[in-house]
């Protein structure tokens, strides 16, 4: 019988390697940055063309390399950084120089220069899928020039499986913006499709997070420091004013490494406790600087998961730092955006002592975090698709007193796809039809406080949660029209002009056709600019760029959190920041129809997130809760 194992090709092995290294364009948009920052450049420039499909180029102004360097790098395993396993563990550089570019270059056309400042010449080298094809002496400027063009042009698998560009360049600019901010003392320049999207000069960390994330973060930043012997912490914070819905902007780097890190997520959440509302999430960029010993970095190929010996002690010192920082932040000057307070590279372990660590000791409150980890995620309901067949409406009619005075005619079927919303506002005007069916179908309920409704019951009292029920309605409404491609806009007499985030234009550019299935009319209006002309009619006056913003980060948070098709997104972000400014009086007529409606949904008793919308409190119940008085 003849043998069946054999040794595979190199180019093989690396195109296998590649899988684990390069998931996407922004996989070697991240090594190649790192790269340029472990040969101490000054300055980085980043062009991409087709959200790195076809060109990714990395300029620095760096160490270089010789020849016999550059050609090394490309061989599997090659390194500067290793020498024995316990190197692994003292690693306080990004990238590796060779451990990565093998794999990069089986999947892509490679060319390279590169010339040390000790030399008079440089080198050019040009490798296709792990082939060398060309090595020679070149005149080139001190450092190197990276290209990588036509990513996965010999793996059209991998390429079919890339995403859009919008979604492409997302990605890019995530990575982009982690490594700008973990270095703001190295000049970035980002330019795609010869656009110039960032030039980011030195200086400190606070100017860098502005010039990222725009002049309104100028006044929202508070400044976090901690030092121990075991962790040193220092960064910003958002004050918690500016906490926002959703996830937003929160970064963490370890020895200038970004990371990702739930349980010390948790950490901050735990600080700004009673300070900013519930749902919402706090910004945030934190630097920590720890001994490597007590940090694994090599448990996820990305490196953006590790592990310390005592995540309870750090755990505990990021809290109390960020409680310290908010609540004494008032009572600091405005933040100076013009002296220099970067925070020092981290170049040696002899900050660090070797004394026995202070914070080992067992710490009160820190597990509650594996019962608030999945809070917000505690309630799973079944899938959407499962419920779209109705359920039987007069099961919940039979909760109500006066069952036959509710029960709808043929003359006034109500049919939640086809009558008219009305939230409440001036820009919803109640119908003559939409009057006549709650006037015939008048339902014993109260307004409590602008928020609840409550109604009377077979068994008791009903308590409605009034903004949870619009957004039930709501999403029922804007699912329904993005399966159908049908809406309405309202056209603006003055449109709005609203200036994003690079990232969440790339976002936006993305799921515009889902938007616009809404009822937005929105156009280009320069960089990263989009101009409104027309809104849904739920729309209120005034408020639209409010909306608009607050529907992308409602996407962005659900696109981290839950496993969500585009649509299915689009609808629930859409239906939970609208439903939100429905807060106000109703009338007797819109409380009817409110009732009336939510029951003609699918699932009226939960949002689609799972919140609930209702409860019913008994006729036992309420007996007892007087009884209790006495």
């Amino acid at each position: 019988m003849l043998d069946i194992i054999h040794l595979l090709p190199d180019s093989i092995a690396n195109q296998i390697a590649a899988g684990e290294v390069v998931q996407r364009p922004a996989s070697v948009v991240k090594e190649l940055l790192e790269n340029s920052i472990d040969a101490r450049a000054n300055n980085i420039q980043l062009i991409v063309k087709d959200a790195g499909r076809t060109l990714i180029q990395v300029i620095d102004d760096g160490m270089g390399m010789s020849a016999t360097d550059a050609r090394m790098s490309f061989e599997r395993h090659a390194t500067s950084k290793i020498r024995t396993a316990d190197d692994l563990f003292s690693i306080l550089t990004m990238g590796f120089r060779g451990e990565a570019l093998a794999s990069i270059a089986a999947i892509a056309q490679v060319e390279v220069r590169s010339r040390r400042m000790i030399d008079e010449i440089g080198t050019l080298i040009r490798v296709e899928g792990s082939e060398v094809k060309t090595q020679e002496s070149v005149s080139c400027p001190k450092g190197t020039n990276f290209q990588v063009k036509n990513l996965f042009f010999n793996v059209p698998a991998r390429r079919n499986f890339l995403k859009s560009n919008p979604v492409e360049m997302k990605h890019v600019l995530d990575e982009f913006q982690r490594v700008a901010l973990a270095h703001p003392d190295i000049a970035f320049t980002l330019y795609h499709n010869d656009v110039e999207v960032y030039n980011l000069p030195t200086g400190k960390l606070s100017k860098r997070i502005v010039d990222i994330f725009g002049k309104t973060y100028r006044e929202q930043l508070a400044n976090c420091e901690e030092e121990t012997p075991f962790v040193n912490i220092s960064g910003y914070v958002g004050k918690p004013e500016s906490a926002k819905k959703g996830r937003g902007e929160q970064f963490f780097f370890v020895n200038k490494r970004f990371i990702k890190h739930n349980y010390l997520h948790h950490a901050v959440l735990s600080a700004f406790e009673a300070t900013i509302p519930e749902g919402s999430s706090p910004f945030y960029v934190l630097f920590i600087e720890i001994d490597p010993s007590h940090v694994d970095v090599n448990i996820h190929p990305t490196k953006t998961e590790i592990k310390f010996d005592d995540e309870r002690a750090v755990y505990a010192i990021i809290r109390s730092a960020v409680r310290r920082a908010i609540g004494v932040y008032n009572l600091t000057p405005t933040i100076d955006f013009d002296s220099d307070i970067n925070f020092g590279n981290l170049t040696s372990t002899s900050r660090f002592s070797d004394s026995p660590n202070p914070m080992s000791s067992s710490f009160s409150g820190l597990n509650d975090f594996e019962n608030a980890n999945s809070q917000q995620n505690s309630y799973h309901p079944p899938k959407e698709d499962s419920y779209r067949e109705k359920v039987n409406s007069e099961n919940w009619r039979k909760l109500f007193d006066g069952l036959e005075s509710f029960k709808p005619n043929n003359q006034a079927n109500l049919n939640f796809e086809s009558e008219p919303m009305t939230m409440g506002s001036k820009a919803n005007d109640i119908s003559d039809e939409g009057r006549r069916i709650a006037e015939i179908q008048e339902i014993s309920a109260i307004q409590v406080q602008n928020r609840f409704i409550v109604a009377q019951a077979k068994s008791g009292l009903m308590l409605i949660d009034q903004r949870a029920a619009y957004e039930r309605i709501l999403y029922e409404k804007y699912f329904n029209n993005l399966q159908n491609k049908k809406s309405f806009t309202q056209q603006l007499l003055f449109p709005k002009v609203v200036d994003l985030l690079p990232a969440d234009f790339q976002l936006v550019m993305e799921i515009q056709d889902e938007i616009k299935a809404l009822g937005f009319s929105f156009e280009e209006f320069g960089q990263h600019t989009i101009k409104i002309n027309g809104v849904p009619p739920e729309v209120q006056e005034e408020n639209e760029r409010e909306i608009f913003e607050g529907l992308v980060q409602q996407f962005k948070t659900n696109q981290a959190d839950l496993k969500l098709d585009r649509l299915e997104n689009v609808a629930r972000s859409f239906s939970k920041r609208s439903s939100s400014k429905y807060m106000g009086e109703l009338s007797k007529i819109e409380i009817n129809l409110l009732i009336h409606q939510l029951f003609e949904t699918a699932v009226p008793s939960y949002t689609p997130n799972g919140e609930p919308i209702m409860t019913i409190l008994s006729l036992e119940q309420l007996a007892e809760l007087l009884s209790k008085k006495y």
